[in-house]
Protein backbone atom coordinates (compact mmCIF):
# COMPACT_ATOMS: atom_id res chain seq x y z
CA UNK A 1 0.00 0.00 0.00
CA UNK A 2 1.15 3.67 -0.95
CA UNK A 3 1.59 5.81 1.93
CA UNK A 4 0.69 9.67 1.02
CA UNK A 5 2.73 12.83 1.80
CA UNK A 6 1.35 16.03 0.99
CA UNK A 7 3.30 19.16 0.70
CA UNK A 8 0.93 22.13 1.53
CA UNK A 9 1.89 25.99 2.57
CA UNK A 10 2.24 29.38 1.06
CA UNK A 11 4.59 29.18 -1.77
CA UNK A 12 8.42 30.19 -1.12
CA UNK A 13 8.90 27.78 2.17
CA UNK A 14 10.91 25.33 0.33
CA UNK A 15 7.96 22.56 -0.43
CA UNK A 16 9.57 22.08 -4.64
CA UNK A 17 13.60 22.37 -2.80
CA UNK A 18 12.76 19.53 0.13
CA UNK A 19 9.94 17.40 -1.90
CA UNK A 20 12.44 15.19 -4.45
CA UNK A 21 14.62 14.73 -0.75
CA UNK A 22 11.82 13.48 1.20
CA UNK A 23 10.95 10.74 -1.89
CA UNK A 24 14.35 9.86 -2.24
CA UNK A 25 14.86 9.48 1.54
CA UNK A 26 11.83 7.09 1.89
CA UNK A 27 12.38 5.56 -0.79
CA UNK A 28 9.36 6.85 -2.58
CA UNK A 29 8.10 9.00 -6.01
CA UNK A 30 7.63 13.06 -6.18
CA UNK A 31 4.79 14.41 -8.22
CA UNK A 32 6.09 18.00 -8.70
CA UNK A 33 3.10 20.99 -8.41
CA UNK A 34 1.27 20.71 -11.41
CA UNK A 35 0.08 24.20 -10.64
CA UNK A 36 3.98 25.50 -11.35
CA UNK A 37 4.16 23.66 -15.00
CA UNK A 38 1.17 25.36 -15.85
CA UNK A 39 1.78 29.22 -14.95
CA UNK A 40 5.37 28.68 -16.71
CA UNK A 41 3.37 27.62 -19.72
CA UNK A 42 0.28 29.56 -19.77
CA UNK A 43 1.35 32.65 -16.84
CA UNK A 44 -0.68 33.76 -13.85
CA UNK A 45 -3.58 35.51 -14.84
CA UNK A 46 -5.30 32.50 -13.34
CA UNK A 47 -9.37 31.86 -13.70
CA UNK A 48 -11.44 29.72 -11.45
CA UNK A 49 -11.68 27.37 -14.93
CA UNK A 50 -7.32 27.62 -14.85
CA UNK A 51 -7.33 26.41 -11.08
CA UNK A 52 -9.79 23.50 -11.40
CA UNK A 53 -7.75 22.02 -14.79
CA UNK A 54 -4.88 22.52 -12.79
CA UNK A 55 -6.48 20.70 -9.51
CA UNK A 56 -7.11 18.22 -12.16
CA UNK A 57 -3.96 17.85 -13.72
CA UNK A 58 -2.16 17.49 -10.54
CA UNK A 59 -4.78 14.50 -9.90
CA UNK A 60 -4.16 12.81 -13.30
CA UNK A 61 -0.70 12.98 -12.21
CA UNK A 62 -0.78 11.54 -8.68
CA UNK A 63 -2.88 8.29 -10.52
CA UNK A 64 -0.08 8.15 -12.98
CA UNK A 65 2.21 7.71 -10.05
CA UNK A 66 -0.21 5.87 -7.58
CA UNK A 67 -0.46 3.20 -10.74
CA UNK A 68 3.46 2.77 -10.09
CA UNK A 69 2.52 1.65 -6.80
CA UNK A 70 5.56 2.80 -5.21
CA UNK A 71 6.21 2.80 -0.99
CA UNK A 72 5.55 6.57 -0.61
CA UNK A 73 4.56 8.76 -2.60
CA UNK A 74 5.09 12.71 -1.90
CA UNK A 75 3.15 15.42 -3.53
CA UNK A 76 4.01 18.60 -4.27
CA UNK A 77 0.87 20.38 -3.07
CA UNK A 78 -2.78 18.41 -3.98
CA UNK A 79 -6.30 20.11 -4.67
CA UNK A 80 -6.75 21.52 -1.04
CA UNK A 81 -3.45 24.01 -1.51
CA UNK A 82 -5.52 24.88 -5.27
CA UNK A 83 -8.49 25.83 -2.94
CA UNK A 84 -6.26 28.33 -1.22
CA UNK A 85 -5.07 29.92 -4.34
CA UNK A 86 -8.56 30.49 -5.07
CA UNK A 87 -8.98 31.83 -1.46
CA UNK A 88 -6.40 34.23 -1.88
CA UNK A 89 -7.08 35.07 -5.47
CA UNK A 90 -10.63 35.27 -6.16
CA UNK A 91 -11.81 35.71 -2.44
CA UNK A 92 -13.81 32.39 -2.76
CA UNK A 93 -13.83 28.98 -4.62
CA UNK A 94 -15.68 26.40 -6.95
CA UNK A 95 -17.65 23.92 -5.14
CA UNK A 96 -15.31 21.65 -6.95
CA UNK A 97 -12.48 21.83 -4.30
CA UNK A 98 -14.99 21.22 -1.44
CA UNK A 99 -16.36 18.18 -2.86
CA UNK A 100 -12.88 16.54 -3.13
CA UNK A 101 -11.76 13.85 -0.61
CA UNK A 102 -8.83 12.10 -2.45
CA UNK A 103 -6.74 13.36 0.56
CA UNK A 104 -3.17 12.45 1.32
CA UNK A 105 -2.30 10.19 4.11
CA UNK A 106 -0.54 12.95 5.85
CA UNK A 107 0.47 16.78 5.29
CA UNK A 108 3.78 18.61 6.15
CA UNK A 109 2.59 22.30 6.35
CA UNK A 110 5.56 24.31 5.15
CA UNK A 111 5.84 27.74 7.76
CA UNK A 112 6.64 31.09 6.30
CA UNK A 113 10.26 31.39 8.07
CA UNK A 114 12.26 31.54 4.86
CA UNK A 115 12.43 33.86 2.77
CA UNK A 116 10.31 35.00 0.07
CA UNK A 117 11.76 34.88 -3.60
CA UNK A 118 10.23 36.19 -7.09
CA UNK A 119 10.71 33.75 -9.38
CA UNK A 120 7.77 34.66 -11.86
CA UNK A 121 5.43 32.20 -10.91
CA UNK A 122 4.97 33.65 -7.07
CA UNK A 123 1.95 36.70 -6.17
CA UNK A 124 2.40 36.85 -2.25
CA UNK A 125 5.84 38.19 -1.18
CA UNK A 126 4.47 40.83 1.73
CA UNK A 127 4.22 40.17 5.43
CA UNK A 128 0.81 40.60 5.67
CA UNK A 129 0.13 38.35 2.46
CA UNK A 130 2.01 35.72 3.34
CA UNK A 131 0.62 35.42 6.76
CA UNK A 132 -2.85 35.63 5.29
CA UNK A 133 -1.74 32.65 2.80
CA UNK A 134 -0.40 30.63 5.89
CA UNK A 135 -3.69 30.87 7.76
CA UNK A 136 -5.79 30.12 5.23
CA UNK A 137 -4.04 27.00 4.18
CA UNK A 138 -3.63 25.56 7.91
CA UNK A 139 -7.05 26.38 8.01
CA UNK A 140 -8.08 23.88 5.09
CA UNK A 141 -6.07 20.94 7.09
CA UNK A 142 -7.65 21.94 10.42
CA UNK A 143 -11.66 22.28 8.94
CA UNK A 144 -10.99 18.43 7.40
CA UNK A 145 -9.43 17.26 10.50
CA UNK A 146 -6.56 15.45 8.11
CA UNK A 147 -2.88 14.46 9.70
CA UNK A 148 -0.55 17.18 9.88
CA UNK A 149 2.44 18.82 10.91
CA UNK A 150 4.28 22.23 10.86
CA UNK A 151 7.78 22.23 9.37
CA UNK A 152 9.90 24.84 10.20
CA UNK A 153 13.52 25.44 10.24
CA UNK A 154 16.77 26.70 8.34
CA UNK A 155 18.48 24.87 5.90
CA UNK A 156 19.37 20.75 6.71
CA UNK A 157 17.43 21.85 9.80
CA UNK A 158 14.10 22.36 7.51
CA UNK A 159 14.70 18.54 6.00
CA UNK A 160 14.95 16.64 9.66
CA UNK A 161 12.19 18.35 11.26
CA UNK A 162 9.94 17.48 8.36
CA UNK A 163 11.49 13.36 8.35
CA UNK A 164 11.20 13.93 11.84
CA UNK A 165 7.38 14.69 11.41
CA UNK A 166 7.08 12.10 9.25
CA UNK A 167 8.28 9.23 11.59
CA UNK A 168 5.82 10.84 14.51
CA UNK A 169 2.53 10.92 12.12
CA UNK A 170 3.92 7.19 11.80
CA UNK A 171 4.02 6.71 15.16
CA UNK A 172 0.01 8.66 15.70
CA UNK A 173 -1.66 6.37 12.69
CA UNK A 174 -1.49 8.26 9.99
CA UNK A 175 -0.36 6.48 7.61
CA UNK A 176 -2.73 2.69 6.36
CA UNK A 177 -0.24 0.54 7.17
CA UNK A 178 0.82 2.02 10.53
CA UNK A 179 -2.66 1.92 11.75
CA UNK A 180 -3.05 -2.13 10.89
CA UNK A 181 0.37 -2.89 12.51
CA UNK A 182 -1.02 -0.73 15.57
CA UNK A 183 -4.50 -3.10 15.48
CA UNK A 184 -2.62 -6.42 15.28
CA UNK A 185 -0.35 -5.42 17.84
CA UNK A 186 -3.23 -4.36 19.94
CA UNK A 187 -4.92 -8.14 19.26
CA UNK A 188 -1.81 -9.91 19.42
Amino acid sequence: MTRTICLHGPESTGKSTLGPRIASALGGLYVPEFGRTWSEAKGIGFTMTDLIAIAKGHLAATREALNRRPPWLVLDTDPLMTAVWADMLFGKRDPWFDRFADTADFYLMFDIDLPWVPDGTRMFGSDELRGKFFDLSRAELERRDLCWALVGGQGAARFDNAMKAIGEAAERGCFPDAVRRASQRDVA
